[in-house]
């Protein structure tokens, strides 16, 4: 008896074969129709049929290769190289290498959308082929409890969850021995003295190997753990060095040796989409991370020096431009009039401050708080770090002739009603910019300032005309990124007392007298620096009358100043020292971020 698309059913292979009786199928097709078990399963579990023998013939049945994991092993090079959790999703593994793809064994190898999943991850053509899925599983557990890593070829995410993040420097030793064992990279001085020994060809295999792809999982496990914001990979004569940048700081996290060097960047550079053969010319990629239920996009960047190749990645977590312009670190007194100020129907807003000062995050939230359906908003970046749903976000592209100013003009030509600009850096830039806010729509862009009444003066110095810039600039928002004081080993403490008079603060007025001060005493939490996570501190500057005419005038940015002080503008200074005073962070950390050279205090 056949199916009605011509193939045979499995119990009367089976028969065929003198596997199985007709009266034994005749009994499990009985017990199928009181149970909902597939009649393979009945078959095995009436003990009718061996488990190896079936699967044998339900890969002749569905026409693929059969392999038999409880009697043959998996390419221990190749079958980590999709994530853990991937594999158990659809269980399949990687079992070898074929004529140009990879053999994966499968429980069902006619699932297209695992079969999609695994060449995605595989960034490779795969063989599927049927193994028992019991073995499967357990071919899984035994591969990935054997430390094979579970990287993602070609920009698959690391394994969420994976028990990675306890790795030592004996373990990473061992890895990157395994590296330069399994490589045949000949010793590491000949390595140090000739680096293109070392052919692309050859990296390339290396990269595949079990060792580098968790010694590359780690990097970037421990940097999210760590709450890293950047990863930096930087090569010396004898070793590279890894650091994070933890709340604004850079951190020596470890050290690998140099041999190590030139397949762990070939590693990122295929995660990343670059060209690993390349190494003269700076190149950038996007990496894509899954790592315990968190997205996150990593902008990697890669640069030739003396040493090779320096690596460093952003870490772009969606999760931060979602959690509201409140936990931003805003005062109550100053988010209401910037709760006006966004919902305006046209206008520029500016935000200022140096990079990675949280400019980009500040303006994201802003977009996410008043983005509906019925608003249409379109950004042009350099590059886009974000993805939101909802926003019709173009990337610069020099080479093809967008820039911010080309795209400006036919983003008026799409009926915007908030256009955000990544930066404004020449003439051309801003005066489109400011004819989009004067003609009905909500601009918001970027500036390079020490603060907000600078933004103005920036602005004609560009070549602005005095009076566009009164016209349309609404509100100017500078910021920094303060460190906050760990609340694991918070405790009061004494302030420099001539930190503390350079804020305006008097501690021996009666007044002050009882005032308590708090910094972190340092603990494993924030890794003993006393610090964890970070807050913002802002200043902002909304146009009024007399500093319209002020711009008009040409006046000074000292000028500008003093008449939004006259108006109620709150200083860098002062929001940050309010914050102080809320034991939110410390004078030393505000005065490392605030005061800089040629800054007047207010």
């Amino acid at each position: 008896m056949r199916r009605p698309g011509g193939r045979k059913r499995i119990g009367q292979m089976l028969v065929e074969k003198g596997l199985l009786t007709e009266a034994q199928l005749d009994q499990a097709l009985e017990t199928q129709q009181q149970s909902t078990q597939m009649i393979g399963e009945i078959l095995i579990d009436l003990g009718h049929v061996e488990r190896s023998a079936f699967f044998e013939t339900l890969a002749q049945q569905l026409k693929v290769p059969f392999f038999d994991l409880i009697e043959e092993s998996a390419d221990s090079k190749v079958s980590t190289l999709v994530p853990e959790d991937v594999a158990k999703r659809h269980n399949a593994l990687p079992i070898a290498r074929g004529d140009g793809c990879i053999r994966v064994a499968m429980a069902e190898p006619g699932d297209v959308i695992a079969a999609d999943d695994l060449k995605m991850h595989l960034q490779q053509a795969i063989e599927p082929v049927l193994a028992d899925p019991e073995a499967i599983e357990k071919a899984i557990t035994r591969a990935f409890q054997q430390g094979g890593g579970g990287g993602a070829a070609g920009g698959g995410a690391p394994a969420a969850g994976a028990s990675d993040e306890g790795l030592g420097g004996a373990e990473l030793s061992a890895l990157a021995e395994e590296v330069k064992a399994s490589g045949s990279l000949g010793t590491e001085d000949t390595y140090e003295r000739d680096e293109t020994r070392v052919t692309t060809d050859k990296i390339g295999d290396i990269t595949d190997e079990a060792p580098i792809i968790k010694i590359a999982k780690v990097v970037l496990q421990r940097a999210i753990q760590e709450r890293a914001s950047d990863i930096h990979i930087e090569p010396y004569r004898d070793r590279v060095r890894i650091r994070y940048r933890i709340d604004g700081v850079l951190h020596e996290v470890m050290q690998v040796p140099k041999y190590v060097h030139a397949p762990l960047i070939s590693r990122f550079k295929i995660m990343s989409d670059m060209n690993i053969a390349e190494r003269r010319v700076p190149q950038d990629g996007r990496i894509h991370v899954r790592h315990a239920d968190g997205d996150y996009d990593l902008r990697a960047s890669v640069i030739p020096t003396t040493l090779g190749e320096k690596f460093v990645m952003r870490i772009l977590d969606k999760t931060s431009v979602q959690i509201g312009l409140e936990a931003l670190g805003f005062d109550p007194t100053m988010l209401a009039p910037l709760e006006q100020l966004i919902h305006q129907p046209n206008g520029m807003i500016l935000s200022t401050g140096p990079t990675g000062s949280g400019k980009t995050t500040t303006q994201y939230s802003i977009l996410n708080r008043i983005n509906s359906v019925e608003i249409n908003i379109i950004t042009i970046e350099e590059p886009v770090e974000y993805q939101l749903d909802g926003i019709s976000q173009v990337d610069v592209n020099r080479k093809a002739g967008l820039t911010f100013a080309i795209a400006l003009k036919y983003f008026l030509r799409q009926d915007p009603d908030i256009i955000l600009v990544g930066e404004i850096r020449d003439l051309e830039t801003s005066e489109i910019a400011i004819q989009a806010a004067l003609t009905g729509h909500l601009v918001l862009s970027t500036l390079h300032t020490n603060d907000a009444p600078s933004t103005i003066t920036r602005l004609v110095d560009m070549g602005v005309e005095p009076f566009l810039i009164s016209s349309s600039v609404i509100a100017s928002l500078s910021q920094r990124l303060a460190r906050k004081v760990c609340e694991k080993c918070k405790e009061p403490y004494e302030p420099p007392r001539d930190m503390l008079i350079g804020f305006g603060f008097d501690p021996d007025a009666p007044e002050n007298k009882d005032m308590v001060f708090y910094h972190g005493r340092g603990c494993e939490n924030c890794r003993q620096t006393g610090y964890r996570g970070r807050i913002g501190v802002f200043e902002l500057m909304t146009m009024n009358q007399e500093v319209a005419e002020l711009i008009v005038k040409r006046a000074s940015a000292g000028q500008i100043k003093e008449a939004a002080l006259a108006a109620g503008m709150v200083t860098l200074q002062k929001d940050g020292f309010r914050k102080v005073l809320r034991g939110q962070t410390t004078v030393e950390e505000l005065t490392r971020i605030v005061f800089t050279a040629g800054s007047y205090s207010g």
